[in-house]
Formats: C-alpha cells, sequence, structure tokens
C-alpha cells in the first residue's frame, strides 16, 4: 500500500523498474495524485454492459475499500433508476467523494442535488467540431453556460468539477480562456478529457505544460483508449503537474475504454515513486470483482492484472523469476494481491515441473522428473495443451499411485434449488472419512450455491482459488469440462486441482471440486503419517 507523502523507492515497493525512469524525474511532479474512479459512469458506457443497483452497490463498495479519492457514480439526469442506484451509493457513507456527472444545464445539476450529492462533474463541450456540429453553439455562447453552471453548482454549495469535452482538440487560445472563467466562477478542479482518446504522451505534456499557469486549481486528466495510450497520457500529464486522474477499472469504458486504473496506480509507483491513496494488494481482488459484474472477461494478456501478467512457461525464464523475481518480472505479483504461476508447455524445463508438482505436494526424483517432461513435451508438439489436473494425473500415474483409492471425501446428497424470483439454494451431504456431514448455502448461481454448500461443510477452511469452464462440443446438449483450483487456508502455498467432464454444468462443477478438495485432504492425511514417523 502507497501512503507516505514522500516519494517510495520502487525497488522497496517490489517494484523492479529501469534505473533510466529516475533520469527524468521532474521537480513538477505532484507529491501525490488523486484517483478519480468512473466505472460506475463512464464504465458503465461501454456496450453491452447494465448494471444493477445491487451491483453497483457492491462495486462502489469495493472501490471504497481499495482507497480511491472519489467514485463517479452515475449521470444522475439519465433515468429514475440511475438516480435511484446514486442516492443509494451516498447512503452508503463511503469513505471516497462520491460525484454524479451533469451537463451544463440546471436540470442536470439539480438532478445531481436531489440525489443526496454534493460534487457534481459538469461538462460542455469546446473544441471546433463539437461546438459546431453538436451544440450548434459559439465559444462565447460555450463560455457562457460553463460559468452559469459552475456558479448555479457552487450556489448549491457543491464541490464542482468541471471539463472541456473534447479539451485536447479545443485551440489552445480559448481552452486557456475556458480555465479563466471557470476559475472566476470559483470551481474547484479542471479536468481535461482526451474524448476521443486522439493525444501522444509528448503532445500532452506539452498541453499540461502550457494551461498550467492558467490553471491555479487541481488540473486533472481523463483520457481515452483509442490508441491505446489512455495510461501513457494520463502519467504524461502527471509529469508536467497534473494532480488528478480519471480512471476506469479494467480499462473499461466508451469504445476503447478509459485509462485503467490498474496501469495507472501502478505507472505512478513504477516510474515515478508517486503514492495514491489505493491500497495496490486490493487490485487483484476488485478487477476480478469488476469483471464479474460487468460479463466482461479480463483478456489473458492484459497489463498488470491478466492471468498471463505473471506466468512462466520458458525453463530459462522460470529458472531465473524463482531464483530472482526481478529477473522476468516488473514487479511483484504480491503487489497487487495476486500469485505467480508456473504454466507447463513445450518451453518448459526440468526446474518448472518439479516446482510446479511441489505447489501440489508432491516431490519426485530427478529421474521421474526428466520422464514426465518427455511426455508433456511429446503432448505440448502434438498441439495439447497441459493443464495443472493433467500434469498431476501423469505426476500420480508415474509414481505409481492407485487411482482407484478410496477416496477421502465422497458426495453422498446433493440437490439445488433454482428458478425465478428464487436465490440459488444447494444442500449437499459428504462422508468425510467415514462421517456424514450435511449443510446448505445459498449463492449468486446454482454453481456458486453448491460449492459455497460444499465448503460450508468442511472442518477446515478451503478457498476457491480459481473456476475454469470451456465447453467441448456445440449445442444446447454440450459438453463441458470444469476445472476448478483450491488452497486449504493456513497450508502454505500448496493447492490443489480436480477436473470433471460432463453436460450438467452444475453437477460437473460438484464433481470437479469434491475431486481437488479430496486431494487436498488426502495430502493432509498423508502429511500427517510422515510426521508421525
Amino acid at each position: 500500500m502507497s501512503t507516505k507523502t514522500e516519494r517510495e523507492s520502487p525497488e522497496r515497493a517490489g517494484i523492479y523498474t529501469s534505473q533510466f525512469n529516475s533520469m527524468v524525474s521532474l521537480d513538477s511532479l505532484p507529491k501525490r495524485v488523486e484517483i478519480f474512479d468512473t466505472t460506475l459512469r463512464d464504465g458503465e458506457q461501454t456496450p453491452g454492459i447494465a448494471l444493477s443497483v445491487e451491483d453497483k452497490l457492491l462495486i462502489a463498495e469495493a472501490l471504497s475499500d481499495l482507497g480511491v479519492d472519489v467514485i463517479e457514480a452515475g449521470f444522475p439526469i439519465t433515468s429514475v433508476g440511475e438516480r435511484d442506484a446514486i442516492k443509494r451509493i451516498v447512503a452508503l457513507g463511503l469513505k471516497p467523494r462520491i460525484c454524479g456527472l451533469a451537463r451544463c444545464r440546471k436540470e442536470d445539476i439539480d438532478a445531481a442535488i436531489d440525489c443526496d450529492l454534493d460534487y457534481v462533474h459538469t461538462f460542455i463541450a469546446t473544441s471546433k467540431i463539437h461546438m459546431e456540429h453538436k451544440l450548434k453553439m459559439t465559444p462565447r455562447q460555450v463560455m457562457e453556460k460553463a460559468v452559469e453552471s459552475v456558479e448555479y453548482a457552487k450556489s448549491h454549495g457543491m464541490t464542482v468539477e468541471f471539463s472541456c469535452e473534447d479539451a485536447t482538440r479545443t485551440e489552445l487560445p480559448f481552452l486557456k480562456e475556458m480555465h479563466l472563467a471557470v476559475q472566476a466562477a470559483k470551481v474547484d478542479k479542471i479536468n481535461m478529457p482526451d474524448t476521443v482518446g486522439t493525444m501522444s504522451p509528448p503532445a500532452m505534456e506539452y498541453l499540461v505544460r502550457e494551461v498550467m499557469p492558467f490553471t491555479k486549481v487541481p488540473l486533472s486528466l481523463h483520457c481515452h483508449d483509442d490508441f491505446g495510450l489512455a495510461a501513457a497520457n494520463s502519467l504524461a500529464g502527471v509529469r508536467f503537474g497534473a494532480r488528478q486522474v480519471h480512471v476506469c477499472v479494467n480499462g473499461l469504458g466508451e469504445r476503447a475504454g478509459n485509462a485503467a486504473l490498474e496501469e495507472v496506480v501502478l505507472g505512478l509507483m513504477a516510474f515515478y515513486g508517486t503514492p495514491t491513496n489505493v491500497d495496490s494488494r486490493k487490485i487483484g481482488y476488485v478487477s476480478k470483482l469488476v469483471s464479474r459484474m460487468t460479463r466482461i472477461p479480463i483478456p489473458d494478456n492484459k497489463a498488470v492484472v491478466g492471468s498471463n501478467a505473471f506466468a512462466h512457461e520458458s525453463g530459462i525464464h522460470v529458472h531465473g523469476v524463482l531464483r530472482e523475481p526481478s529477473t522476468y518480472e516488473a514487479f511483484s505479483p504480491e503487489l497487487i494481491g495476486k500469485q505467480r504461476s508456473i504454466i507447463v508447455g513445450k518451453h518448459t524445463g526440468a526446474h518448472s515441473i518439479k516446482q510446479k508438482l511441489m505447489e501440489y505436494g508432491m516431490d519426485l526424483s530427478d529421474e521421474q522428473v526428466a520422464k514426465l517432461l518427455e511426455q508433456i513435451k511429446k503432448l505440448a508438439d502434438s498441439g495439447k495443451h497441459v493443464d495443472d489436473a493433467e500434469l498431476v494425473a501423469l505426476a500420480y500415474h508415474l509414481i505409481g499411485q492407485d487411482k482407484q483409492e478410496r477416496r477421502m471425501i465422497n458426495l453422498t446428497e446433493f440437490a439445488v434449488f433454482t428458478g425465478v424470483n428464487i436465490t440459488p439454494t444447494a444442500v449437499v451431504a459428504l462422508d468425510i472419512d467415514g462421517e456424514t456431514r450435511r449443510g446448505s448455502q445459498m449463492g449468486i448461481g446454482p454453481v456458486d450455491a453448491a460449492l459455497n454448500a460444499i465448503r460450508s461443510v468442511l472442518k477446515d477452511k478451503v478457498s476457491l482459488e480459481e473456476y475454469r469452464l470451456n465447453a467441448i462440443t456445440g449445442g444446447s446438449d454440450a459438453l463441458c469440462e470444469v476445472s476448478v483450483k483450491v488452497r486449504m487456508d493456513g497450508d502454505g502455498k500448496v493447492v490443489s486441482v480436480g477436473k470433471s467432464v460432463g453436460s450438467d454444468i452444475v453437477n460437473v462443477s460438484v464433481d470437479a471440486t469434491i475431486e481437488a478438495i479430496d486431494r487436498l485432504y488426502m495430502r493432509k492425511k498423508n502429511a500427517g503419517k510422515e510426521g508421525s514417523k
């Protein structure tokens, strides 16, 4: 977590940066940068996203726990449902300031006031393109409208942040005039949006340098990712004095999205040593939560939070990173609440296989590892991907494990109840080494309810680390493959995997989970026997 006022050494924070970053540091860098999160407003404008009120409340609470400074909760004027969601977020009493978006219109600002908001982000377009083709207004009319709106909101005791929409395509003299005009109206912050993502980092540096002498209130940036430069442009602006950055979790937002929270926060820490109030260790969790709520998957190769961000397959890379993480990692996975993973494939070396199997409590001899590696490379050459469950199965077979060995955990009863206007509820009975235990739990879906019920009857607390579902065949009766990874809390880094295939997603998920948990318990039992010798 980065909360110190002074600059932190990136290396102390678990970030392994190039030494050249320190050579371009400037005195204009702010001591702290505020994070203005607009996941619930601009993020929800991502095509295909429609968040329920309950979804928004969950995300707002997670953002508060993460430590963002401002949450833009929505655009109040758009609908009754939007206003209801914002009111309920305000009522939570969260730590961040809660903000609402408003055009430079009294009715928009009134809608924000009616939501019990005390912070409004108001905007009007200032580029020639927008003024001529969208607003049909002259620059003077636009300026008057902006000033009138700022004064109106301030007269109602609100904190006001103002944006010149399409600022990065606005004529520079007019942009400066707008900044001076809204400051005369007592605006609290000025935001410069790169509305269509048309800037390059050097251009952003130039623009910020030009407006800073005319901007005496905190300057903020709102960058879009149309050229993949939203985070880079945000960092470039901070370098020359911007003190706040608008972001979305996972880079959500209109078109190609907004600057990604995770990229901006890590970039500030890594390249400038500039702190924020964000607890970076919670980024991984919030990223997954937002992905689940929005149903927008995180690309495997997504910077910072993608599943491949800390995945290593090459034998050379694995050998290096296990000895010294900085050899092949830009920063520590623990810094954002994630863990390193070793991938098995044709580039894998013996050291990687041995290390991977140790995660599952298996210690093979060098000869056994060599044989296993030969099998894996043959499978990989034929186009077969070997996942953790298959690796463990191959290893068990190699060391002569009896696959028919009696399980410690067996499912004896299972039922799940779901439907319209019914909270999914699952009931299970497990035979745990001869003892029958029963339990029931609810969930956000039948699979979630089933897995919650299973974990509720266990003596040990077991965490679900990963759940993967793949369709094997097409059609409504498609076969599916489920792979789960679980961890027994307090048992170090040891994890277990289970896999099952079938046509019923719920039953297949239950079978895979029981298999994974059984392996955990068998390992614990065998470890106890070894310890008693």
